[in-house]
């Protein structure tokens, strides 16, 4: 039996909405959140893109799965779409469930504006 997600429908609410996180309003986080049909490759039915932009409209964080993924395989295995951005890296992003996502980036987004010494 697949069991849905109870946190989903928080997370889908966030699609199309962006807001300022810091005082000035020079950070901006974006969410773009759509419920697809589960696939090999986005198989918990989401296309997402949760994204913190600086004042000149630059990622500096995000987590999606948002655009295409490389092909082949890496040690044996499918190649793992879901990923993290951070300051101009990417790294794989283990999707467990939509609370663990926002957790996940709203820690990554506090870490950011804590080294730039926009939060405490």
């Amino acid at each position: 039996m697949d069991r849905r997600d109870p946190d989903l429908d928080i997370l889908l609410d966030l699609n199309g909405e962006s807001f300022a996180v810091d005082p000035g309003g020079n950070y901006t986080v974006r969410f773009v959140v759509i419920a697809v049909p589960r696939s090999p490759q986005r198989p918990h039915g989401l296309s997402y893109s949760l994204t913190l932009h600086d004042a000149t409209g630059g990622r500096i964080v995000g987590f999606d799965n948002a655009h295409a993924p490389p092909t082949g395989t890496a040690y044996g295995k499918t190649v793992v779409h879901d990923h993290r951005h951070r300051l101009g890296m990417t790294r794989h992003y283990e999707y467990r469930d939509a609370l663990t996502l926002m957790a996940d980036f709203w820690a990554e987004v506090d870490a950011v504006l804590k080294e730039r010494g926009v939060l405490p």
